[in-house]
This record gives structure tokens, sequence and C-alpha cells, in this order.
């Protein structure tokens, strides 16, 4: 939910009111949470590594070329995110580097897209738009919910986390949309992004619209919000950047996603209510 806080209005909080979330079905073995609370570090380290993930992914590219780089990708995708469905609860270190490894997937699958099918950005934004809208449909139809308080179950982490890979996707072909096609440039597009990921929030707050729908719609736009940015970061000065270059951008990015997950795994600030206990047992 939005949260004021002083007056200011600030990113949804939750994916769906806490309390009122349906059960699995029968037959399924209910579980704890393996996502984080959604705090404003959540929505800081999410926007982070999509940054890191956009800049990571253009370095392996230049550096080893589109197939190696698209494989080693791949592979560092279905490594991390088995890890990720093998635990048995929410462990920061897991879930925040198959995040990691989910955003440097998607960009390097919406850059495929374009770069070496030839499909204009215009195309597969839409097309992404239409397999996200799919997704989120047939995980409502089957599930009843879309909170991500209630990935609970093996069902619902798998629409979660390809959920996940379609808003990555979709956000990397919209930044370059704007940036590129639209003419933008990296810089104008993040800050028209950093405006546009306030309008969820104030929508649910002032115009009732449902919390889902609010969490869902920042969580797409953290994707071209950060790479706007780091894309700036990385780009020549002649292209409107800072010409830091991709490598050193990506690690200027990597460094605070690190110094953050750390916290919050020695902390447990992110850690489901439920699990809180059980972290101090130990």
């Amino acid at each position: 939910m939005a949260q004021s806080t002083g007056g200011a209005t600030t990113l949804p909080t939750t994916g769906e009111g806490r309390g009122h979330e349906p059960l699995p079905h029968a037959g399924q073995n209910p579980g704890w949470s393996k996502v984080p609370q959604v705090t404003a570090l959540f929505w800081g380290v999410k926007i982070l590594t999509t940054g890191m993930g956009e800049t990571a992914s253009d370095y392996l590219g230049r550096t080893l070329g589109p197939i190696p780089a698209g494989c080693l990708g791949l592979a560092g995708f279905l490594l991390f995110l088995v890890l990720q469905f093998r635990a048995t609860r929410y462990r920061p270190w897991t879930y925040w580097t198959a995040i990691v490894m989910v955003s440097v997937f998607g960009t390097m699958a919406a850059d495929v897209v374009h770069v070496m099918a030839g499909i204009p950005y215009t195309v597969s934004a839409v097309a992404f738009t239409v397999a996200l809208a799919a997704l989120l449909t047939a995980w409502y139809r089957a599930e009843g919910t879309l909170s991500i308080h209630s990935v609970r179950t093996r069902r619902r982490e798998t629409f979660y986390w390809a959920t996940v890979l379609a808003t990555f996707a979709l956000g990397t072909a919209v930044g370059d949309l704007t940036a590129g096609t639209f003419h933008l440039g990296y810089l104008p597009s993040g800050v028209l992004f950093a405006a546009l990921i306030a309008v969820p929030a104030l929508s649910e707050r002032f115009l009732g619209l449902n919390a889902v729908a609010a969490f869902w719609g920042a969580y797409v736009l953290t994707r071209p919000l950060g790479a706007s940015f780091a894309d700036w970061m990385g780009v020549s000065t002649a292209r409107g950047g800072l010409g830091w270059g991709t490598g050193p951008a990506t690690l200027a990015l990597t460094v605070p996603i690190v110094l953050l997950v750390g916290y919050l795994a020695i902390s447990h600030k992110d850690t489901p209510p439920e699990q809180t206990g059980a972290h101090h047992a130990l």
C-alpha cells in the first residue's frame, strides 16, 4: 500500500493488503514466504539491480560476444533460479542474486529480439506487454491473487518469477524505446521514469487504484528507471553520458547492492514477519 510520511507519498509497500490473501488450493503445501517484505530498501535495491543488469549485459556482450554472453547469462539465470526454488525460506543473498541474474538475462533477451532479430522496440514493447498481461491473468485465474505475500507454494513461485522476467524484458524495451527510438536520451529518460514511478502510488492513494496493480505498475517502471540512469553513466559523453564505460558503471552499481543486501541479511529488515522469530532462534 502507498504510505504517507510527513505528507509525502511513497512507493507501494505491499502487493496486497495483509490478512486478505487467499489460501493455497487443496493439495498444495504452503510454506514460508520466499519473497522479502516490500520496504523502501526493497525499491532501492531493485532499482540498483536493474541498472547493474543493464550495464553488465552490455559489458559481457561487448567483451565476450553476443552468443557466449547469452549462454553465460542463461546459465547464471538458471543456476540461481534453481537455488532460489530450492530455498525453504526467504534468504536475502539467494533472492537478490536471482534478481540480478534475471536482470542480466532479461536485458539480453530484450536486446536479442531487437539487435539480432531486427524487431523494433515499438513492436517488442507491445509484445512484452501482452506477455506480461497474459502471465498476470493466468496467475490470477489459477490462484485468485497476485499478492507477492502469497508466494508460498511452488506454483505461485513459478508465476512470480515468470512475471518478474517479463517485467525486466518489458522495462528494457520501454527504456530503449524512449532513449533511442524517441530520441529523448538516457538522462531525460531517467528523469521521465523517475516521475512516472510515483504515479502508481499516487493513483492508489488518491484515485483508489488497486494495491496489487499499483505494486506491479511501479515494479515494471523500476526497470527503465534504473537502466536509463545506468546507461547514462556508461555511455560516452558524445552520446550524452558520463563516459564511465559499462565495466566501471557495473562495478559502481554492484558495490551498493552488495552493501545493502549484506545489511538486509544481518538486520532482517525485510524478512517476512513469521520468519523473524526463527532467525533469532538460530
